[in-house]
């Protein structure tokens, strides 16, 4: 770890002991005595910043150690650990301050810390991770001063690159339920579904019975046993779901202190976490004008944890989204009938032209969920009366968006795909009640 020192600074206690010396100064001329008692105490001041700079530890006597914890999510509070290792004898007070980082926002601008002599301590820093993504620690910059006398403050800078990531917040599956009680409750559901449904996955043969459906006799197994035998389906437990990520200039824009493309991971790899549970393989494809990450469906629970990784680093860009290419490579790499959750936001009249044929060709095969996510202060200027002639703008517009989320979702619904439009805060939870009542009913 490479150091660089930094000149010294006047601690708080050195400058009241100044302001003292220049209150006597400055009230001298009507009190004589002030004079010499203040060149007394300027020298006094002078020998103990002089004690205090010999006394002192050196930086080196100090060993200071920067621990991350294991995971980082976004919007999930994270503690930073400071090991800090006292050589000398003698007690210091420590302060460290982090460089600015992209993905991080330190809730206090450095953590203060009383170390020992001859002993260690931890300090802990409190963060909020506000980006998605790669990013590193470069330097800390590391304050100390004596606690017995504690006059002069001496400031460096420590080299301590450290790379790490910040993860998509999965704790809308969290508050789903545990993972556990969740999957029981798949479970159960799956179980209702065989009772009561055709399912789609054959189980065994038998003899035609009284009440039995004409379309399920099996005219083949008929014709070589000579007697009405009837198949039996159960629902299929291992489905395919694809997520499909939108990541052109629509989802650049910030909805509260996210932006739309971090809301659709999230909800991406919750619907993910959830479905991996009752045995569905799942992939993804992230597109903006040209395909930017593709993972073929898988079931492993290793595989969540892939997804995850994968789309950590994906970032949005400011180009127009291929719909149409997306829908076309999805379709030729799709073989079997499969739930495709689109997450973008509202297709725009200029690329609906384009999306529908795709989009009713995909919708024929497979069961297509496009999942918009609406933005709160749009609704709160329509629920408020204007009042200026700029409110009066702000509502037009608002009705003008309100107007053409309306129609995508029509033009959409028309198409054939079912179209879910919620408030980015609720995608994660609505995206997964949305998926289990799929699965529920069997749709796919």
């Amino acid at each position: 770890m490479r150091k660089r020192y930094l000149p010294l600074a006047p601690t708080v206690r050195l400058r009241w002991a100044l302001g003292a010396i220049a209150f006597l100064l400055a009230a001298s001329p009507g009190v004589h005595l002030f004079v010499p008692l203040a060149q007394a105490a300027g020298a006094v001041l002078a020998l103990a910043v002089v004690v205090d700079l010999a006394l002192g530890p050196p930086l080196r006597a100090l060993h200071l150690e920067r621990r991350l914890p294991a995971h980082l999510a976004l919007r999930a509070r994270a503690s930073i650990r400071y090991t800090i290792e006292n050589a000398s004898r003698r007690a210091v007070r420590v302060g460290i301050a982090e460089a600015p980082l992209r993905t991080l926002r330190f809730d206090a601008r450095e953590c203060v810390t009383l170390v020992p002599g001859g002993a260690g301590t931890v300090a802990h820093a409190t963060a909020m991770p506000t980006e998605r993504g790669r990013d590193a620690f470069e330097r800390l910059y590391v304050w100390y001063e004596s606690v017995t006398i504690g006059l002069v403050r001496r400031r460096a800078i420590l080299d301590a690159p450290q790379e790490f990531r910040v993860y998509p917040d999965l704790s809308a599956v969290e508050r789903y339920g545990s993972l556990h009680a969740r999957n029981r409750l798949i479970e159960a559901g799956l179980r209702r579904m065989r009772m009561r449904g055709e399912g789609t996955a054959f189980e065994s043969l038998r003899e035609y019975a009284d009440g039995d459906a004409f379309r399920a006799i099996d005219w083949k197994a008929t014709a070589r046993r000579g007697k009405l035998m009837v198949m039996q389906r159960e629902v299929e437990r291992s489905q395919d779901v694809m997520l499909l990520l939108d990541c052109g200039r629509l989802m650049h824009p910030r909805i509260g202190d996210q932006r739309k493309l971090d809301h659709a991971i999230t909800a991406a790899l919750s619907v993910a976490s959830i479905a991996s549970l009752a045995s569905d393989r799942v992939g993804v494809v992230a597109f903006a004008q040209r395909i930017l990450l593709a993972r073929a469906p898988r079931s492993t629970a290793a595989s969540i944890g892939a997804l995850a990784d994968a789309l950590c680093d994906v970032e949005p860009r400011f180009e127009e989204s291929d719909y149409a290419r997306a829908f076309r490579y999805v379709g030729a790499h799709l073989h079997r009938r499969s739930l495709v959750v689109l997450f973008t936001d509202v297709i725009d009249p200029v690329a609906q032209s384009m999306v529908l044929a795709e989009l009713r060709s995909l919708a024929r095969r497979h069961v297509v969920l496009c999942v918009f996510m609406n933005d709160a202060a749009v609704q709160t200027v329509l629920a408020e009366t204007p009042a200026s002639v700029d409110d009066a703008y702000r509502l037009d517009v608002a009705l003008g968006l309100l107007a053409e989320r309306g129609i995508a979702t029509r033009t959409l619904e028309r198409s054939g795909a079912i179209v879910l439009d919620v408030p980015a805060a609720k995608l994660s939870v609505a995206a997964i009640d949305e998926y289990l009542r799929i699965k529920s009913r069997a749709l796919l």
